[in-house]
């Protein structure tokens, strides 16, 4: 079976019953009658003393300043996506105290990243918007410029540039246009003023499209991983990183920080709120990262990476990035896995 097969097998079975997939549904239908958590939501987003600073918002949504600029990733504000899927937190940022963004990144078209909803509530604050390439076809008649960028393409203006990179994904968002939507879904790489930002949106893990992406954007400051959706891991693992896989994708990025997105914002798999944290956390365990930092934030609450007037390598240059050495194995080695999975044997578990 196709993995884009996998996908729609997928969609479908989440509201089935008889299978862990299925009460993954009846969680989600619970969610529906229930409130999402609150959480402290900031009056002012922007941070006078930042020049790399980031707020999550939820999900994939996250709101990147580097200097003068804003960047605002995969926007979804809206109480449910795909009225299937009701929020369990409240997002972490008013769409009406949303300044003015410069850019909007949406990396594919599924529901909870591409939300129309949620670009209409944000329209008037919006200068550009970037797609993967057929992602315009999606859009409605919104007043900003949207412009779509194949892998490797740039857009850039004002000194701010970005270039859509490779990812593992699908690019479909109603099921039936699979037959179609080949390309659309990328990550991207956000640079301005010598800094660097690595969006991931959503991706599998494959080990040679996130080295490639370090070859041409050496030094990355700062990586937006995904971490979830974990399980069932026989389906996720073809479309999501676990948060193993997340840390192996920083490390083969290159990237000196990283903050994980995408888990505990929506019920869209069998995974229990605090899951993919504590999967991290147990595989930072096993892992040098030496000056490399992973950062969980809270929805909300707006953390500042590099101050002005600091240098964002210092650490770095202080002290160079050891070799990555990951805790041996005891158990005996496996055969070699397909090229897109990760090594179970010696690599971070």
């Amino acid at each position: 079976m196709s993995r884009r097969i996998v996908a729609l097998v997928c969609v479908l079975a989440l509201f089935a019953g008889g299978c862990r997939i299925g009460r993954a549904g009846i969680r989600a239908t619970g969610a529906l009658f229930e409130s999402p958590r609150p959480v402290n939501k900031p009056r002012s987003p922007v941070q006078k003393d930042a020049r790399l600073a980031v707020l999550w918002i939820g999900h994939a949504t996250a709101l990147v300043q580097i200097d003068d600029k804003l960047i605002l990733t995969d926007p979804v504000f809206t109480s449910s996506v795909g009225q299937l899927s009701k929020r369990i937190v409240e997002p972490g940022l008013d769409p009406d105290r949303l300044p003015p963004v410069d850019v909007v990144l949406v990396s594919h078209m599924h529901f909870d990243h591409l939300s129309l909803g949620s670009l209409d509530e944000i329209e008037s604050k919006v200068k550009t918007l970037l797609l993967p390439r057929g992602g315009a076809t999606y859009l409605t008649d919104f007043s900003f410029p949207a412009y779509e960028l194949r892998t490797w393409q740039a857009w850039e203006k004002d000194g701010l540039r970005v270039t859509a990179t490779p990812v593992s994904h699908v690019g479909f968002r109603y099921g039936i246009d699979d037959a179609w939507m080949k390309e659309a879904f990328t990550g991207y790489v956000v640079e301005y003023h010598g800094l660097k930002v690595y969006f991931g949106g959503d991706s599998a893990y494959r080990q040679e499209l996130f080295v490639e992406t370090a070859q041409r954007f050496p030094e990355i400051d700062l990586a937006l991983l995904p971490i979830a959706p974990i399980e069932p891991r026989e389906i996720m693992r073809h479309f999501h990183m676990d948060p193993r896989e997340a840390l192996q994708a920083f490390i083969d990025l290159d990237a000196l920080r990283m903050v994980p997105i995408h888990y505990d914002t929506f019920v869209n798999s069998t995974d229990e709120p605090g899951d993919a944290l504590r999967e991290l956390e147990a595989a930072k365990k096993k892992v040098s990262l030496g000056w490399r930092e992973v950062t969980p934030i809270a929805i909300g609450q707006p953390t500042v990476f590099v101050k002005v007037g600091e240098d964002p390598k210092a650490k770095a240059r202080a002290k160079s990035l050891p070799p990555i050495r990951t805790t041996p194995a005891e158990e005996p080695k496996k055969e070699a896995p397909p090229k897109d999975e990760i090594p179970e044997d010696d690599r971070l578990d």
